[in-house]
């Protein structure tokens, strides 16, 4: 008896990826998700050149001319292999004109799915090109992909990107402090070490991973989730220089004061309208030298915390290609205005899985840590926030090394596509 096969059609049309906000050191790693996994499907894949506007001024990078070896590469490649951006779009009614940019540029290359990879805005933006379909008569599938190492999306039980950075924190911490016990009777009495997180204090308490009980470092974590108390604080300092000779502290960069004013507050704003921060290590060092007299040092890792791919953690490099595939076979399956979020379903062992999850329940929301994760006294971590914290930074991951001793990450072609439009004015 002859059996006839039959072939699924492949889906008509070209999925536009973009990256968004502040890049990780995984972000390419969902990149390479949605890439290798479109391919095999058989849906050719646009990038657009530094995030949404890229999309906007059809500057919009031709994937496919990259080697299947080039794509795999990108798992182990820190920054944003097409560029990012901060940039928020407005409203449809704010201005429609850049809607119709989109729509007009999505129409002239055939754009029937769009992935944009980013955080809390950036799910913002998703939403609202999600609803574009039905407001401009165009067929347009949108999926929000994770991405932030604040690890403030809701819904989501982590967020790719912050399980790296937190172990990178964790293990700065622990080498720092180890540095600062070697001089502690002749040189630096505190060490601080400011950390990300403008509302969340999720970075600042992976620092509690480097150690546990009372004379393990740190011995301070300052989190946005509580208003600074400087006399507690200065207690705290002098109580642990003279119980163990020296004092590490980890200060999340969104410190607010008594009044909810950040503590290091520069009096500017970025693209997204959020205040930039002025640095509030040095607020806090110039506190402790002028009230208790210890010699101090600050640190303060900025992009270092979030590019250190040679430190990723296994676990948050999975996650981040995991949630990239997801999307892409979200996408095909017709879904729309959804994200691919991590579910939990065991601490021990730690296990996960994929689900999607409502853009709505999502955009504009944060999530900050829960007061169960927070010691009484405000200054440390309890077993809870242990047992949701440490399987996230399990695992190494590290990059391939060269003849010269540096990691080999990847290098693009990203040939532009040729532009069919003329050029967008904003």
């Amino acid at each position: 008896m002859s059996k006839t096969r039959t072939s699924q059609a492949k889906p008509s049309g070209r999925l536009l990826y973009a990256q968004s906000g502040g890049v990780t050191a995984v972000i390419n790693a969902t990149a390479a998700g949605v890439i290798e996994a479109a391919r095999a499907k058989g849906v050719p894949v646009y990038a657009a050149h530094n995030g949404i506007l890229g999309a906007l001024r059809e500057e919009l990078i031709d994937t496919g001319k990259e080697t299947k070896a080039a794509i795999a590469a990108l798992r182990h490649t820190p920054g944003g292999a097409f560029g990012s951006c901060r940039y928020k779009l407005k409203s449809l009614d704010a201005n429609r004109a850049e809607y119709e940019r989109l729509i007009d540029v999505f129409r002239a290359h055939d754009i029937r799915w769009f992935l944009y990879n980013g955080g809390n805005d950036s799910a913002d933006t998703a939403l609202k090109i999600s609803q574009l379909g039905k407001a401009m008569n165009y067929d347009i599938r949108c999926i929000g992909v994770p991405k932030t190492v604040d690890n403030d999306l809701a819904v989501t039980d982590c967020c790719p990107g912050f399980g790296s950075v937190a172990k990178y924190t964790a293990v700065s911490t622990l080498e720092a402090s180890l540095d600062v016990a070697s001089m502690a009777d002749t040189s630096t009495k505190v060490f601080i070490l400011e950390v990300m997180g403008r509302h969340a204090g999720w970075i600042a308490a992976a620092a509690g991973l480097a150690g546990e009980g009372a004379d393990a470092p740190p011995h301070i974590i300052l989190f946005p989730e509580r208003p600074f108390d400087e006399a507690a604080f200065l207690a705290k300092v002098k109580a642990t220089v003279e119980r163990v000779g020296w004092c590490t502290v980890v200060a999340s960069e969104g410190l607010l004061n008594a009044e909810g004013q950040f503590l290091a507050e520069a009096g500017t704003r970025d693209a997204f309208g959020h205040s930039q921060l002025g640095g509030v290590a040095p607020v806090l060092a110039a506190l402790v030298k002028e009230k208790l007299g210890y010699k101090y040092h600050w640190a303060l890792p900025d992009y270092l915390q979030r590019s250190a791919r040679h430190l990723a953690s296994k676990t948050d490099a999975e996650q981040a290609y995991a949630v990239g595939k997801a999307a892409v076979d979200f996408a095909m399956a017709g879904m729309n205005a959804v994200m691919p979020v991590i579910v939990r379903t065991s601490d021990a062992p730690y296990r996960w899985k994929i689900e999607a999850a409502p853009l709505s329940k999502i955009a504009n929301r944060e999530k900050k840590m829960p007061a169960s994760f927070l010691t009484r006294d405000g200054f440390g971590i309890t077993a809870a926030a242990r047992r949701y914290l440490g399987p996230l930074i399990q695992g190494e991951a590290p990059p391939p090394y060269g003849k010269n001793g540096l990691p080999q990450y990847a290098t693009l072609k990203n040939s532009m596509v040729a532009r069919k439009l003329e050029p967008f004015a904003r």
